[in-house]
């Protein structure tokens, strides 16, 4: 096969780098929104235009054949190149300054959030930022009055004029110490919370899903509520016996990885929930805010674990 013939396709690449960073290939079709046929059919095209193999079947990651790490290799050079001039076009097409000042509703966010601001920066640097966490104030109403340009939420309140853009699905788990007798069932129904102390952010209950989804309709309460706004002490108070706390699937991973505290799942389906920026309708083609929401969806299935796409 001579080189005319291989007709590739930035699509391969990014297919090609989502398997090496998710190390899946269930991850990576989640992560490019594709169904795992789909993804399937795209390495065979991939392969029979190129006639050799990418990666050796059935082995878990995937490992990629010499041909597979060469294209590999171009998608590490090639792609960061596209993402930058794509970038380029839409400060061209919209102008490069604006203000974009983000709110956020919990301190879990901040896995993938700084990430997102730092790569997000390179490209907009004249844009004006900043953010806050939204404990203290009511960030939708100050959205909606022009106060902030995006908040991150879980929460889309209907309110006139504001849209919501789903970044991704995930799971609420509940967080318990190690020797916890919870940690034997294979997920818990509400009445198993009646006798806990739940740890939460501090929020309004009825903007937390723990309660709104899960234990308000059984007409369950906890036998006591504490609050701490930081994910780090929430976890410590956990692993210290001091109650128990629903933190989402992410936040949670590091954590569970160096065994300082158990998880389960709440309910038999598990506690899903969906993440959104919430902007003013009026700003939701602007380039500047849409290249940040962009750049977020990006920067968390390249942080984050266990997540779906909407």
């Amino acid at each position: 096969m001579t080189m005319k013939n291989l007709s590739l396709e930035l699509r391969y690449l990014k297919t090609l780098k989502a398997i090496h960073q998710s190390g899946s290939l269930i991850d990576a079709a989640r992560r490019l929104h594709l169904t795992q046929s789909a993804l399937s059919h795209q390495l065979k095209e991939l392969e029979h235009r190129i006639g050799m193999e990418v990666f050796i079947r059935k082995s878990r990651p995937p490992r990629f054949t010499t041909a597979g790490l060469k294209l590999l290799e171009l998608a590490e050079e090639v792609l960061p190149r596209f993402k930058a001039t794509e970038q380029s076009l839409l400060r061209l097409a919209g102008g490069q300054s604006g203000r974009l000042h983000i709110a956020i509703e919990c301190h879990s966010c901040y896995q993938w959030l700084m990430p997102t601001i730092s790569e997000y920066r390179k490209h907009w640097a004249e844009v004006e930022m900043d953010f806050s966490t939204a404990f203290n104030f009511a960030p939708l109403p100050a959205l909606s009055r022009g106060e902030l340009d995006l908040v991150v939420t879980s929460d889309p309140t209907p309110i006139d004029g504001i849209e919501y853009i789903p970044l991704f699905r995930y799971e609420m788990m509940l967080a318990i110490a190690k020797t916890h007798p919870l940690k034997e069932k294979e997920f818990v129904s509400p009445i198993d919370l009646k006798n806990e102390v739940l740890i939460t952010y501090p929020v309004e209950q009825n903007r937390l899903a723990i309660f709104y989804d899960f234990l308000d309709p059984s007409g369950i309460e906890p036998a006591s509520t504490r609050t701490a706004e930081l994910t780090l002490m929430m976890l410590q108070l956990v692993a210290s016996q001091r109650g128990v706390a629903a933190l989402p699937c992410w936040a949670l991973a590091e954590y569970l990885d160096k065994g300082q505290v158990a998880a389960v799942r709440l309910g038999k389906e598990g506690l899903w929930s969906t993440l959104y920026a919430a902007v003013r309708a009026e700003q939701k083609e602007q380039p500047y805010i849409a290249s940040f929401i962009y750049s977020a969806r990006e920067t968390c299935f390249e942080t984050l674990t266990a997540i779906l796409p909407i």
